[in-house]
């Protein structure tokens, strides 16, 4: 059962800022923090804002400058931590996670106010990047209240130190992937096929990489909800730069997305199918300099037509396992390599000693058993 409540807001000038909250058995404490904290932007007491989310958050920072005054915390079981603090002309709420990330708002009765309050909040706060094997990548999902990116460095090598582990006869085409430049963008859509464990993500990785400079990377969770939700993929379309002074291409990573792409995606995925094809050709892919990179486990002669027409893909790479000899020169030894090679997730598996599952049509047995 619903209930009204009116939640005074205890502001620092001890005055009253009544709220009417709508509580019932599904709300939490952190909810009623994220109601009060909106409360004095929304009456205008304190009517400017500012956000900030951060990474790798160190556990000392406290997240809020000195002189606050602690209104509410609260603490949910999945070790997240909400508080709510208060000074002279100013509110600000912290949310801390176990993963280390963080999200600080605050409000304050003028701009520059809500900018010191938030800088001297942050300072200090993340620790650096790391770098040499790391690259920047953005992650979205849908949630409770629209489309969330948090962003995260990720494993990454430079093309040159990976490409012995593709396939003499598709390096080509990926040597040309890795050296393009907004100038050579030709068509919006990137194709990587090919059975499971031949590399596909490591590629994907390797790519944010070579192009750090010039485009963001996203990878996106949930590429179902993406085409299926229209408020959802504007979000993720528009975007988000890190960087305000100068906007970047991006590319958005779809990975295992057979349903979306098939010969019969149209009949399985409604509107996903045209949607993801206005995104790379379409209006609303002319609004942003948007790439999409889509893997898939199919063979590209089951792929819808409309997906892989000249002109939309700016690349299409069938990623396959590596041929017997270049199997054999990898891992150094033929023990286990059957006559049709191996993919790179059964090297890998050979080369820590365990036993791996046969390349499909492979007749040999090896040690696959």
């Amino acid at each position: 059962m619903s209930v009204i409540r009116e939640v005074p807001f205890p502001s620092p000038e001890s005055s009253e800022l009544p709220m009417n909250i709508w509580i019932d058995d599904a709300d939490s404490a952190i909810d009623v923090i994220d109601a009060l904290a909106l409360s004095p932007f929304a009456t205008g007491v304190q009517p400017w804002s500012r956000l900030a989310n951060l990474e790798r958050v160190r556990p000392e920072a406290t997240l809020a400058p000195a002189g606050g005054r602690v209104l509410r915390t609260a603490r949910v079981e999945d070790g997240s931590e909400s508080r709510l603090i208060s000074g002279d002309g100013w509110t600000l709420r912290i949310v801390r996670h176990r993963n280390r990330t963080a999200t600080v708002s605050v409000t304050a009765v003028n701009e520059d106010l809500a900018k010191t309050v938030l800088a001297e909040s942050i300072e200090g706060a993340e620790e650096p990047v790391p770098d040499v094997d790391h690259v920047e990548m953005g992650f979205w999902w849908r949630g409770m209240h629209g489309g969330t990116r948090s962003e995260k460095p990720i494993t990454a090598q430079p093309w040159d130190e990976i490409s012995a582990n593709y396939s003499a006869k598709v390096r080509p085409a990926l040597d040309r992937l890795m050296s393009i430049t907004p100038a050579d963008v030709n068509g919006r859509l990137i194709l990587l096929h090919g059975e499971p464990g031949t590399g596909k993500t490591t590629l994907l990785r390797s790519l944010a990489k070579q192009w750090h400079e010039w485009c963001q990377v996203d990878c996106v969770l949930d590429p179902e909800r993406l085409f299926n939700e229209p408020g959802y993929l504007m979000e993720v379309a528009v975007g988000y730069d890190t960087d305000e002074e100068a906007q970047r291409w991006r590319l958005l990573v779809l990975e295992d997305c057979d349903e979306l792409i098939s010969s019969g995606a149209k009949a399985q995925a409604g509107q996903g199918l045209s949607r993801l094809l206005n995104l790379t050709d379409g209006l609303l892919g002319q609004g942003r300099d948007v790439l999409v990179a889509i893997t898939t486990n199919e063979d590209l002669a089951r792929l819808h037509p409309a997906v892989v027409r000249p002109g939309r893909c700016l690349a299409q790479v069938e990623v396959g396992p590596l041929s017997k000899e270049e199997a054999t020169a990898w891992l150094g030894s033929s023990q286990g390599v059957g006559p049709s090679g191996a993919t790179l997730a059964q090297l890998y598996a050979l080369r820590s000693g365990r036993e791996i599952t046969p390349v499909p049509g492979d007749e040999s047995t090896g040690l696959y058993l």
